[in-house]
């Protein structure tokens, strides 16, 4: 698999898709190797491999690749073993563990916005469903982006099921957070969690914190809201920040 992706480069995407992820140096993607694979194609190199069986130890070695488009098929090939796992009809609750355990080993190897989205609401969110929510605040707590914004954007595999207590207090975790990345995956889940749960959830929690939200966050959560209520929330006099 991994010699089809390499296989599958083109100079021309890797440039764009650089820039595109901040490659540069002072990004936030600085040190990632991008050969310039797009993800559709990715999905099509991985598809025979899906049901295939390979070790998970295997997959981990391959996960730990400096190249971005490896890490990011092997996480997209993880995240639908681990949904499998999970289903009722195909559950396998030690394969899912395994697979949790494995991505908790190697959040270092997970250092960039797309490789947490594709992969964090199914191996971490989804498999907390019916457990603990300390994983979450264990990683909100961390100084490393990548492991903060995997605790915003597991949840999306708690709300989908309904659950949205977490991304609350986690997003009021994150208030004073000085990342974008960490401001847009928090508004991203509020947002989520408003269309799909309870918007007067949602309503409640903007009344407490909109005003100390950062702004982005807040153009991010409000997004589905009538226009009437996202301009009141806009309009909403600015609390100091802390420094």
């Amino acid at each position: 698999m991994l010699k089809a992706i390499d296989a599958a480069a083109d100079p021309a995407v890797a440039e764009v898709l650089s820039r595109y992820f901040q490659l540069k140096p002072g990004g936030y993607g600085e040190g990632d190797q991008m050969i310039g694979v797009k993800l559709s194609t990715l999905r099509g190199i991985i598809k025979p491999y899906l049901r295939a069986g390979l070790e998970l130890s295997s997959l981990e070695a391959a996960l730990r690749s400096p190249v971005h488009e490896q890490g990011l098929a092997i996480l997209c090939l993880l995240a639908d073993r681990a949904t499998r796992a999970l289903r009722p009809r195909t559950a396998n609750p030690p394969e899912a563990t395994a697979i949790h355990d494995l991505y908790l080993r190697n959040t270092q190897s997970i250092n960039n916005w797309d490789l947490v989205d594709c992969s964090a609401p199914q191996i971490v969110g989804a498999y907390l469903q019916d457990k603990p929510r300390d994983t979450l605040y264990m990683l909100i707590a961390s100084p490393v982006l990548w492991k903060r914004r995997i605790a915003l954007v597991a949840t999306y595999g708690l709300i989908t099921r309904g659950q949205t207590a977490d991304i609350y207090a986690l997003a009021a975790l994150v208030l004073d957070d000085r990342e974008d990345l960490i401001h847009k995956a928090a508004g991203w889940m509020l947002r989520e969690a408003g269309k799909r749960v309870s918007e007067p959830d949602l309503l409640t929690f903007l009344n407490t914190h909109a005003p100390a939200m950062p702004r982005t966050m807040l153009r991010y959560a409000i997004e589905r809201l009538p226009p009437q209520t996202r301009a009141h929330y806009l309009a909403l006099p600015r609390t100091p920040r802390h420094s």
